[in-house]
C-alpha cells in the first residue's frame, strides 16, 4: 500500500508548523505551504513547458513552468526539486544537472475558476537536462509538454497572461528568471 503524500504547511516566516495530506490540503482555504518552482532548458537552450494533467485538482490543463511539487516533511527546497523534477518529467535523476535556485523568496497564492486556492512559498529554480536525455512524463502529473525558445516564450506570457498558470506568470515577472533562462540558452 502507498503511502499518502504530505505537505509541510509553514507559518509566514517559512517555518514548518505541520504537515497535511496533499490529496486534502487544496481547499477553498488553503494553508500556507512549503513547495518550489523548476525551469528545465536542454542542450540546445530550449525551455520545456507543460501542461498540467486534466485530473490535477488545481488548474487542470494549464502550461506552466516545466514542473513543480510539495517539500516533503524535513526536505529543502533544492532536495524536493531533485526528487520531484525527475519523476514528474520522467527522466533519469542523473540527467537533471546544474539545478541553482534563482528566486529562493518567490510566494504567490492564487484562486483557480472553482474557487480552489493555493498558497505556496515556492522557491524557483533552473537545471539544465544532459545530452540525449529521454523523457517520459508523469501522466498524473503532465498532459503535454512542449519545448520553446525562452525569448519567444516570454513574448506569449506577457501576449496572454490568463493563458498560463498564475505562479508562472509571477515567476516570469522577475527580471532575474528571464536573464538567468536567456542566459542558459545562449550558452547552448
Amino acid at each position: 500500500m502507498a503511502t499518502a503524500e504530505l505537505v509541510v504547511l509553514a507559518d509566514e516566516a517559512g517555518n514548518p508548523i505541520g504537515t497535511a495530506l496533499k490529496s486534502e490540503v487544496h481547499t477553498e482555504n488553503t494553508p500556507l505551504h512549503l513547495a518550489f518552482s523548476c525551469y528545465v532548458v536542454d542542450t540546445e537552450g530550449n525551455l520545456l513547458i507543460t501542461r498540467r494533467a486534466l485530473e490535477k485538482k488545481t488548474w487542470p490543463g494549464v502550461w506552466t513552468n516545466s514542473a513543480c511539487g510539495h517539500l516533503a516533511p524535513g526536505e529543502t527546497a533544492q532536495q524536493a526539486a531533485a526528487r520531484r523534477v525527475p519523476h514528474e518529467i520522467g527522466v533519469d535523476p542523473g540527467n537533471l544537472v546544474n539545478l541553482e535556485m534563482v528566486l529562493p523568496d518567490f510566494r504567490y497564492r492564487a484562486v483557480d475558476s472553482h474557487g480552489i486556492v493555493e498558497w505556496e512559498i515556492c522557491p524557483v529554480f533552473v537545471a539544465r537536462l544532459a545530452t540525449d536525455s529521454v523523457l517520459t512524463p508523469e501522466t498524473e502529473e503532465i498532459d503535454q509538454m512542449a519545448w520553446v525558445q525562452p525569448r519567444e516564450f516570454f513574448t506569449a506570457v506577457d501576449a496572454a497572461p490568463f493563458a498560463f498558470s498564475p505562479w508562472m506568470v509571477d515567476q516570469l515577472a522577475h527580471p532575474q528568471l528571464r536573464e538567468k533562462l536567456n542566459e542558459i540558452a545562449a550558452r547552448a
